[in-house]
């Protein structure tokens, strides 16, 4: 059995919206922007699981109970990518590259800021744990067996022991001070999300119409089955009456 090491006391030591599992478990399990069974994907096996809709304050939450818990060497990332935010390219970015002048070096996220995380805090997620990604999946099987198939190459604990940060959220605000209480990148992220809630609606509508077109084409089909089904019968009720005439 692989080494096992005691998580920070209280883990998991941030809160925000996950389940915790087995705390022994090397996999921690991120579904991004959707919402799926995240009690059932801990019973599978993972130490945590829950969706960060956000490149900042969301990422620092996900690092924090990361590294104050030796045993996750695996961060599993599925479900779908968020929009504007691109929360799963960004967390990547700062597991492979880290942070320039706090920003997230080579995200595409709207405001990739890390205020709460230090050098130490990133490299030391870096250094204990390898990214897994298999994001745009919301099969909960195919979810599961990955987690099975990594807790098979659990390496361990990693060496050093729990490393505890603390995550600021402005105001008492969750998940929305993307840079501390700066103004601009607040008024940012409002738009941000404004913008959001017109993509949304934008596929809503396209899905709407295409169901209507759908529905159309399968009236117009059924009209035409119909219709042959009845000339059918015309026909063989015709031949009937010609053959007794």
């Amino acid at each position: 059995m692989a080494d096992k090491k005691s998580p920070a006391s209280g883990w998991p030591i941030v809160q925000g919206d996950f389940h915790s599992g087995d705390a022994n478990s090397p996999v921690a399990v991120i579904t991004m922007g959707s919402h799926l069974d995240e009690q059932g994907i801990c019973d599978a096996g993972a130490a945590i699981c829950g969706s960060c809709k956000t490149e900042n304050l969301g990422l620092e939450k996900v690092v924090a109970n990361v590294i104050s818990n030796p045993n996750i060497r695996f961060v599993l990332l599925c479900g779908t990518e968020v929009k504007g935010h691109l929360s799963g390219q960004s967390l990547r970015q700062l597991h492979s590259s880290g942070v320039d002048k706090g920003k997230i070096v080579g995200s595409e996220g709207a405001i990739p800021f890390i205020e709460n995380l230090d050098d130490a805090a990133i490299k030391r997620f870096q250094e204990q744990i390898e990214i897994v990604n298999i994001m745009e999946s919301e099969d909960l099987g195919t979810i599961k067996a990955k987690i099975n198939e990594l807790k098979g190459k659990d390496p361990g604990a990693f060496a050093a022991d729990a490393m505890v940060v603390e995550v600021k959220e402005a105001g008492g605000s969750t998940e929305v001070a993307a840079a501390g209480a700066n103004p601009q990148f607040l008024e940012m992220e409002k738009r941000l999300d404004a913008i959001e809630k017109k993509i949304e609606f934008v596929d809503a509508e396209i899905a709407q119409r295409a169901g209507r077109k759908v529905g159309r084409d399968i009236g117009i089909l059924y009209g035409l089955v119909a219709g042959l089904t009845v000339f059918i019968i015309l026909l063989v009720l015709l031949s009937k009456l010609n053959a007794i005439v």
